[in-house]
């Protein structure tokens, strides 16, 4: 797994930076692209999507999800995620719970820097275990209840 990573980090990272161009945000102006790289080296792109309920607004990385799910793409091999701001952002808790539904707390994570490019520590690589310790998943339901 971790040679399709490292084989595909310089397109999944552009892929971000490419999705954050599409985000529909008239309320907040905060930017996020993201992408997910399918087990078979497939990109599907996500934005951030807004309403103006705030309640129906959806972020980048579910965007992603949704649509890779909804097309029949449920193994996932890493994601990465960019702003519009200077230092890495991690996704919010619904998007970590969203991604822990399809991926294991292994997969590979990155937080791209607005201008991670020009940065050396532009891009911090974390899991999702990581920034989802102690998480909650479909397995979980299989337990014994007692």
């Amino acid at each position: 797994m971790a040679d399709i990573v490292a084989s595909n980090r310089d397109r999944l990272l552009q892929a971000a930076v490419e999705a954050k161009t599409f985000a529909y945000v008239p309320y907040s102006k905060f930017r996020v692209g993201a992408a997910l790289l399918t087990e078979d080296g497939e990109i599907i792109k996500g934005a951030n999507i807004e309403n103006a309920s705030y309640g129906g607004t959806i972020c980048a990385e579910r965007t992603a999800f949704v649509k890779a799910v909804s097309e029949g793409k449920r193994k996932f091999a890493a994601l990465a995620v960019t702003t519009d701001v200077a230092s890495p952002i991690a996704p919010c808790g619904m998007c970590r719970q969203v991604i822990r539904e399809f991926c294991s707390p292994d997969m590979p994570i990155l937080l791209a820097a607005s201008s991670y490019m020009e940065k050396e520590d532009g891009v911090r690589e974390s899991t999702l275990g990581e920034l989802l310790p102690f998480s909650f998943g479909p397995e979980d339901l299989e337990r014994d209840r007692g």
